[in-house]
Formats: C-alpha cells, structure tokens, sequence
C-alpha cells in the first residue's frame, strides 16, 4: 500500500514544493497532500486541516514533511502523527527529500523514512569552490571567526 504523503510547511512552501514533485512525477498527485500554514492562522484550526486532509487515509501508512523543527507547521505535524500507528514524521523539507519520498512511496514506511533522509541530505552540497579573490567584508556578516 503507497504511503501518503502531507506536507505541512510555511505558506507558500507545502503547495510549491508539490508542484515541483508533480513536475517530476505528474502521477503523483493522489500521493501527496498539503496544508500551508498561514502567518494569521491558529495552531488548533491548522490542525484540523490537517486531520481532514487525512481522513479518507485511516488505513494508510502517513509521511508527514515539514520545514523547520520548532515551528508552527512542525508543531501541527507532531500533533497529528503522537499516537497514530503508521505515521512518521521528518523535518527539514527539501525537493531532494520530497522527490526521494514520491520514489519510493511503495516501499515500507521505515525504508521510505530512511530514503527520504538520504535524499534531503544528499541534496545539499556545495557544488562550485571558487579561489577567493579580493574580497569584501558585509559588515553585517557574523564573522566565521566568531563563536
């Protein structure tokens, strides 16, 4: 049985991050859910967004994607996966973590859970090393030097 997949993440980013993996993977669709969440909204309110958006999928295993650990959206998403079976959640929502996951949705939970890491951290890297040239300083940077 395919996973679901519902992102949860700051407005704009859940339903763009969808279009890009429909993109990629246009039969999608039905695999992966979404709840941005607005700057106004209330927690309880995104959260029963949420809850609806999985509703029709009781029996389903859940991957919840988020953005940022501690946040509003990851918040909602802690609360809707405590306690349900089959539900995992990951942080730190990135194209190759989504892409991994729509992947290999068919696979174990588990599996798709480790997939899905891998492909998020995998997917940063620095791709291009310059010779530093005259450089200025922002006075506004922090200094790498600073700790």
């Amino acid at each position: 049985m395919n996973t679901l997949i519902l992102l949860i993440a700051h407005a704009p980013l859940a339903h763009a991050a969808r279009a890009c993996a429909l993109h990629v993977f246009p039969d999608c669709g039905d695999a992966v859910r979404v709840l941005d969440v607005r700057p106004d909204a209330a927690p309880e309110a995104s959260l029963q967004e949420a809850k609806a958006l999985i509703a029709d999928a009781a029996e389903r295993p859940l991957l919840v994607l988020t953005d940022l650990f501690g946040a509003t959206p990851c918040n909602i998403a802690q609360r809707l996966v405590e306690g349900r079976s089959g539900a995992c959640l990951v942080t730190g929502l990135n194209l190759p973590m989504l892409l991994r996951a729509v992947s290999y949705r068919a696979e174990a939970l588990d599996l798709l859970v480790q997939r899905a890491l891998v492909g998020g951290t995998q997917g940063v890297m620095q791709v291009a090393v310059q010779t530093p040239q005259k450089t200025v300083h922002n006075t506004h940077d922090q200094d790498p030097q600073d700790h």
